[in-house]
Order: structure tokens, then C-alpha cells, then sequence
């Protein structure tokens, strides 16, 4: 099955779609691996992890792409990633919407901030007018070629202007064919419940560790009509400060010794990027 197919059917099926995220292949081949159903490929852990740069609009589509198709093509489940604002305007947007589904993703998550855009949990964020954002849902409607390949309209209007406004755009961009929608950034439980009562269409939820809406487990999310919720950059935090800890262990020590109970083993890290299947077909291939 199609990846785009496979991530329509789970839409489509009871239940919340747990995506952690990934910013790498190996990463994402763990994800798989842990038996989760679907990777979220974070704009900004791509921005942090490849660039070492904040998540404020620095990267190109060419070079999100380019990384969210390796991911793509590591894992067999199917990937959703970040496509920002699209890049530009609705012309834009339809160059990527055919360049991540030349890449393998199974889908895109557009958003209505002004280019350069800003981490969803940032301030100092501006949104362009609705119509603009209409347009653009509508051009990467057009452009796709494959009628499963999901389009997700997120809005980031709440840090703006409010959630009345951010209802009415969530409202308007599933209009417009937007197949699921991602109300960026509620700021307390009651607004996060307010989004399934109100928008009638499959949905988003964006669990930021220190951001600006509060924690829940998949359980409450599930409970008040959230279809999907990313854990967007969680694993690379995680990561993050277990190199921080070795680090600070190696230059203490001098070496490693006292970090091996804190890393897998070198078999492990074969088994897990595939090695003995590259060895078969070594003896396959490589034997003349």
C-alpha cells in the first residue's frame, strides 16, 4: 500500500495517530521500529539538527525536502512533514506539494504565518490575510497528483488574534480542502477543547514541552476529538541531553568506559541500520 494510501486509511480508522517526530532517518527508522504508526518530520528539528539555527524561517524547501525524503525513503510507515508556508505564494506552494510527493511523504502541513514564518510557540509571530491562505489551500489541492497525498492547513491566528479567529480560519481552510486541520498553540485545556466542538474535521494537536499549551497524554486528546497529535521535536531533546551528560562524562574522564551502559551496543547500531541485510547482498551481488 501507498504510503499516502496507508496514512488516509489510519485518518480514516478509530483511534489517535501517535507521531513523534524526526529530524533524521535513523531517528525515524526508531520510531518505526518502536511500533508507532506514522513520523511527523519537524521543520524545526530539521532547522536546529542540519543548520544549528532556529526554527524562524531559515531553511529552504529545497533542503527540507531533500532531508524529509531521506526519512521517508528509511522507514515502510508513512511520513507527514512541515512544508512551512509553502515558500512563497500559491505558485509556491504548488512546486512543493509535487516535490514532497516526488520525495515519498505522505503528506504536508502548510501554514498561514507571513514568510519568513516563526516557531508556532514563539512570539512575535504575524499571520497573512485569510483569503491569501484560502488560495494557497487551494493551489496545493490542484498541484497534487495523487488524491491521497493528505494536505493539513495549520493556523497559527491564536497568538494574534485570538481563538475566535483562529476557529474561523480553521473553518475556512477545511472549506477549502484542507483534508485536516492544525489550530497551532491553544493556551489552556478549555481552548484545546473548544477545537473539536467547533471545526468539524479531522485534527491536529502539537504537545510542545515548555511551549505554550499545556501537556496531556493521548488518552484525554483522544477523549475530546483530536485525531492526531505530534510530539514534534520531544526525541531530539531527549537526545540532546544524553550528549550533553556524555560529553560532560568524556571530558571529565578522558574516555568512554563509563558511558557504555548509556549507549547501545555496537551490534545494536548495525542491526538497527541494516547492516546484515547490506551483507547478503553483498554475498549476493559482490561474489563473482
Amino acid at each position: 500500500m501507498r504510503p499516502t494510501s496507508r496514512l488516509r486509511q489510519l485518518i480514516d480508522q478509530p483511534g489517535l495517530i501517535v507521531a513523534p517526530g524526526a529530524a533524521d532517518a535513523l531517528v525515524g527508522k526508531l520510531i518505526a521500529e518502536a511500533g508507532f504508526l506514522c513520523v511527523y518530520i519537524t521543520g524545526a528539528g530539521i532547522a536546529n539538527t542540519q543548520l544549528g539555527v532556529p526554527d524562524i524561517g531559515l531553511t529552504t524547501m529545497s533542503e527540507v525536502v531533500e532531508q524529509a525524503g531521506r526519512i521517508a525513503q528509511a522507514v515502510s510507515i508513512p511520513c507527514i512533514a512541515d512544508a512551512d508556508t509553502g515558500y512563497g505564494n500559491p505558485i509556491n506552494v504548488m512546486r512543493t506539494v509535487r516535490a514532497y510527493e516526488r520525495a515519498g511523504l505522505a503528506g504536508l502541513h502548510l501554514e498561514d504565518q507571513v514568510m519568513p514564518k516563526r516557531c508556532g510557540h514563539f512570539s512575535g509571530k504575524q499571520v497573512v490575510p485569510l483569503e491569501e491562505m484560502v488560495k494557497k489551500l487551494e493551489a496545493a489541492v490542484a498541484a497534487r497528483t495523487d488524491a491521497d497525498f493528505v494536505i493539513v492547513a495549520r493556523t497559527d491566528a491564536r497568538a494574534i488574534n485570538g481563538m475566535d479567529d483562529a476557529i474561523a480560519r480553521a473553518k475556512a481552510y477545511r472549506a477549502a480542502g484542507a483534508d485536516m486541520i492544525f489550530l497551532e498553540a491553544p493556551q489552556s485545556v478549555e481552548e484545546l477543547r473548544r477545537v473539536p466542538r467547533e471545526v468539524d474535521a479531522p485534527l491536529w494537536a502539537n504537545m510542545v514541552e515548555g511551549g505554550k499549551t499545556p501537556l496531556l497524554p493521548a488518552s484525554e486528546l483522544e477523549a475530546m476529538g483530536y485525531k492526531l497529535v505530534i510530539h514534534a521535536n520531544s526525541l531530539m531533546r531527549v537526545a540532546a541531553k544524553a550528549v550533553q551528560d556524555a560529553l560532560a562524562v568524556l571530558k571529565r574522564d578522558g574516555w568512554t568506559k563509563n558511558l557504555l551502559d548509556r549507549m547501545i551496543s555496537w551490534e545494536e547500531r548495525q542491526r538497527i541500520v541494516g547492516l546484515p541485510a547490506y551483507e547478503e547482498l553483498e554475498r549476493r551481488f559482490l561474489q563473482y
